[in-house]
């Protein structure tokens, strides 16, 4: 049974509500470090924990007037805390709240994916150990070229997710990353020592030399890991429709009962799926060329990349999470033909195994240009043919069977061949 997408998680984590308390976790952090350092009294701190929170909807009535989020926030912030108010953002710059607790929107975000990945991983590894041996044909061009397994497939896929967890797994530093340096980042006005104590408390690490902003060819990597990320999905995807024409027909997407796949036509049963997934890698791809837009801002800062990050930043995350979920599941319930691989994989009397034909005559002392044209002709007169059948006009043709014998040329067409190194593929793998 396939699951519905209904994660709510990487949802909140993009909403106003979230925003809103990774600032004040901010907030709170610089007021701490403040407080250890000296520089404001503990007791200030103490009622500021105590009293600090917010109201989403009088922020955004008070940003309407104000017409800036943050201070919008902050005065909201010290309608509740009162008087110890005043120790709240000393030094600080809006981008010191910002870009910090965006770094903790883009960790959560990221924790999430992470988990995803692995659910994938495991999906992978499980479906790849089940079809180790399931022999099918792989294809070039388009074109049939010689016998693999699906399994030998999946495990393709396997290893391409387990490089994408590597990669975010060192995102995951990268972004993790915060600010306390004020306006342009110079701590004229807060010491440097404030954001060293203030990333500890929140999980991250002080930017290394940060403008008013931490720079954006950070946010620029997240997104275009993101993208990789889901450009893999994608490869996945197109593979299985491809599978599934009714040509082909090899595998395919779980069709549960009671479901309809057109409106007109009530045989159809299609890959709707995998063109989803498809589809929205291109979301995910067209948003890294807009991050890498924002790594270009005027001298210390500008805002130009605020506007594009509202909107790309969310989407992407959300993306991405949904279609790792929707992935898992396709993969998990993907119904598997062997039969019908079997069959594709025999068209025209095998002339996937022409190349072993090729070497047996090479290895007898024919000539290589010699023994390609005999096989080529073979082969292609069986292709031209509906009744086509290779092995039967290898087996024909006299300089063939003055070189091979019988069984010797029975030998050329065992699949069983392609699968001698199989399993050291999937030693390297773990599985």
């Amino acid at each position: 049974m396939i699951e519905r997408y209904t994660l709510p998680e990487m949802g909140q984590l993009w909403t106003d509500d979230y925003k809103f308390q990774t600032w004040l976790q901010v907030e709170i952090a610089a007021c701490e470090a403040q407080a250890e350092l000296g520089y404001i009294p503990q007791a200030a701190v103490d009622e500021i924990k105590a009293k600090a929170k917010f109201d989403r909807a009088r922020v955004l009535e008070i940003e309407e007037e104000v017409r800036h989020d943050v201070i919008a926030f902050l005065t909201n912030v010290n309608e509740y805390v009162g008087d110890a108010g005043r120790y709240i953002h000393l030094g600080l710059t809006s981008s010191d709240v910002l870009d910090t607790g965006l770094a903790l929107q883009m960790v959560a975000s990221l924790n999430l994916i992470l988990e995803s990945v692995e659910e994938l991983v495991q999906v992978l590894r499980y479906q790849a150990q089940e079809h180790r041996y399931t022999i099918m044909v792989g294809r070039s061009h388009g074109i049939h070229a010689e016998p693999i397994t699906f399994g030998f497939k999946l495990a393709g896929w396997l290893a391409e997710v387990l490089r994408n967890r590597d990669r975010l797994v060192h995102l995951r530093r990268e972004i993790g990353v915060g600010k306390i340096s004020g306006a342009v980042g110079t701590y004229a006005n807060v010491d440097p020592r404030v954001e060293a104590i203030s990333c500890q408390k929140l999980g991250l690490e002080p930017d290394t030399a940060s403008t008013q902003v931490i720079s954006r060819d950070r946010h620029a990597n997240f997104v275009q890991h993101l993208a990789l990320l889901t450009a893999t999905i994608e490869r996945f995807a197109v593979e299985i429709r491809n599978l599934q024409r009714t040509d082909v027909l090899e595998v395919e997407e779980y069709f549960s009962k009671g479901q309809k796949g057109s409106s007109a036509m009530p045989h159809k049963r299609n890959p709707i799926r995998s063109e989803r997934l498809t589809g929205m890698a291109r979301v995910v791809r067209a948003s890294a060329v807009a991050a890498l837009e924002n790594v270009a801002l005027w001298h210390e800062r500008d805002i130009s990349h605020s506007s594009v990050e509202r909107v790309v930043l969310p989407d992407v995350c959300i993306l991405t999470h949904f279609m790792l979920h929707e992935t898992s599941q396709l993969v998990k319930n993907l119904l598997v033909y062997p039969e019908n691989m079997k069959r594709n994989m025999n068209v025209y009397g095998g002339v996937i195994f022409s190349q072993r034909v090729l070497l047996a005559l090479v290895e007898k002392g024919l000539k290589r240009e010699e023994a390609y044209k005999i096989v080529q002709t073979c082969a292609h007169e069986a292709w031209n043919r509906d009744d086509g059948n290779f092995r039967a006009l290898v087996s024909q043709d006299a300089t063939v069977t003055k070189h091979l014998s019988e069984r010797e040329i029975e030998a050329c067409f065992d699949p069983k061949h392609h699968l001698l190194h199989i399993d050291e593929i999937y030693q390297r793998l773990g599985i």
